[in-house]
């Protein structure tokens, strides 16, 4: 916690130091301590991705950003609006604030923080953005916004990767700043994603800030729309968000169309990153073929959508199975998932049809734009891959429409205290999860309560790899283990290696560096009688599922 709550103090001024510049430079009438944040987050989210293209983030970035990130939240006395803020707080917001940093500081266990965000950011931190990792591991192609951020402060201001703690803290903020208590409501459901970069929790909060300011009736049409489309590039299910904020102001007749210039070069860079490291516009759909030649083997990929496919019914059925299926069949299997997917489903409807009376109740524009905007999410989320936590935000959002206003904030704040309880006392002790909910896969890694974590945030060490070569390529394969969090690179996860073999290939180096990028390359036989020697060695039929 000790850790957390450094990182926090040098953050905060920064991010706020940065916001308050490009607040200033663009002129809107978002105003605040929280804005100053997030607007920061963004501007400097944007400028990491551009430099990830030309070099990796050395320490020496992350210094320079930290000195000018404090000489600006000096210069243009951003630390005036902090303090007056902290001043005036009570003891609830010191309370949630003590509760972030707690749940902040525990064992990470959500699945992809292992085999995702951390090979992510150190790439990102190593060698940059690389053309065609997608060649090296399909999952590195996503390379999100926010873990380009997390990966600039991963040297010494945020070593434990904790940038969803601080996240957290921007958003608490804005609840206290606006008075925002029907926020709250959920609030300490983001307890669970505090531990890791998840782009979960920012997509949550960024769309939650968004919606407020439109039901606030916000005219800065620029930072609403530009955010939303920030947000959507951390998260691309949150495809509804920019729909809803171009609906918002193109229904308004005080518009006009210069303020979508920040919206759409985010949007652009977001395209040309995606292009670079996995070969089509929007990771992992694999429309608009530009003909890359570092785009991924056809075999991968159709694996990739396959397994996307599947997952909508937990793996349960095979691809042709689910072809078979009637519409009538497909709903009532999802519906009726193992506990508690099949239980997130049905709210889920339930939740779109008690929105859908709402909206009819109401009989304001704006709530039909919402509905409009997250059905065309649902539709487009069913036909790719249903699962739960693609519609995690939804829930939020209703619960934040329904109490809009409504909210009395001293009933808001036992309630959320209370819930905030059962779930850090869930995370701490999780041996009652674990034997309730047993198809809850992130249960399983949830390890509990360490004291150590009171000083500094805990994390896991493994550390146990082998080194092979293939071609031109050097590479590690982390031992009897599943994913390659702290295997040095370049790490092929057992799954990928698996994967390679069935399709007769293996990624190569395009030049002589891991900077130059990734090929794929069909095996001779020579090298695919290698591959599955170190498969069978390795035991990697066991660890490549």
């Amino acid at each position: 916690m000790l850790y957390l709550l450094i990182s926090l103090l040098i953050l905060l001024p920064v991010f706020s130091g940065f916001g308050a510049a490009v607040n200033r430079y663009i002129h809107t009438t978002v105003t605040g301590v929280a804005a100053n944040v997030l607007t920061g987050m963004l501007g400097l989210t944007v400028t990491f991705t551009l430099l990830a293209f030309f070099i990796p983030f050395s320490v020496w970035v992350e210094v320079f950003t930290v000195i000018i990130g404090f000489s600006l939240f000096l210069y243009l006395k951003v630390y005036r609006d902090i303090i007056l803020f902290f001043k005036v707080q009570n003891f609830w917001f010191y309370l949630f604030s003590v509760l972030i940093l707690f749940a902040g500081s525990g064992f990470p266990f959500i699945l992809d923080h292992f085999g995702y965000y951390v090979p992510t950011s150190k790439w990102l931190a190593e060698v940059g953005l690389v053309r065609g990792i997608a060649n090296l591991d399909l999952v590195l192609g996503q390379m999100s916004f926010w873990h380009i951020l997390q990966a600039g402060f991963s040297h010494f201001t945020d070593p434990f990767m904790r940038l969803n703690s601080i996240m957290a803290m921007a958003y608490l903020i804005y609840v206290f700043e606006k008075k925002a208590w029907s926020h709250l409501i959920l609030f300490p459901v983001l307890f669970l994603f505090v531990q890791s970069p998840s782009p979960d929790l920012p997509a949550v909060v960024l769309s939650l800030v968004v919606l407020n300011e439109i039901l606030s009736k916000n005219k800065s049409h620029g930072w609403l729309f530009t955010v939303s489309v920030f947000a959507f590039a951390i998260k691309p299910t949150l495809l509804w968000l920019p729909v809803f904020s171009l609906l918002y102001i193109v229904s308004d007749p005080s518009r006009n169309f210069k303020i979508f210039f920040g919206g759409a070069a985010i949007g652009l860079l977001f395209i040309v990153k995606n292009c670079w490291t996995f070969g089509f516009p929007v990771f992992p759909v694999q429309t608009f073929d530009f003909g890359f030649s570092w785009k991924p083997h056809p075999d991968i990929l159709q694996i990739s959508s396959e397994t996307a496919y599947r997952k909508t019914f937990d793996m349960q059925f095979s691809v042709a199975e689910i072809k078979g299926f009637t519409l009538t069949q497909l709903m009532a299997k999802w519906l009726s998932l193992p506990f508690p997917k099949g239980f997130i489903n049905i709210l889920l409807i339930l939740g779109l049809l008690i929105f859908l009376l709402f909206c009819v109740l109401q009989k304001q524009k704006v709530y039909w734009l919402l509905f409009l905007s997250i059905i065309i999410k649902t539709v487009l989320v069913l036909a790719f891959s249903a699962q739960y936590r693609f519609f995690l935000e939804v829930f939020f959002v209703l619960a934040v429409v329904f109490f809009y206003k409504k909210a009395n904030n001293s009933q808001v704040f036992i309630f959320s205290t209370g819930l905030s309880l059962i779930i850090l006392l869930m995370i701490s002790f999780p041996k009652t999860l674990q034997k309730t909910l047993p198809n809850f896969r992130s249960g399983t890694f949830m390890t509990g309560l360490s004291v150590k974590q009171l000083i500094k945030p805990a994390t896991f060490k493994l550390e146990r790899f082998q080194t092979h070569q293939i071609g031109n390529l050097k590479f590690n394969i982390v031992e009897a283990y599943f994913y390659s969090f702290d295997t040095p690179l370049p790490a092929i996860t057992p799954y990928a290696i698996k994967k390679y073999d069935e399709a007769g290939i293996f990624p190569q180096l395009k030049g002589k560096t891991l900077s130059e990028g990734f090929v794929w390359k069909k095996l001779s036989k020579t090298d695919q009688r290698k591959l599955k020697q170190i498969i069978q060695k390795m035991n990697l039929e066991k660890y490549g599922r």
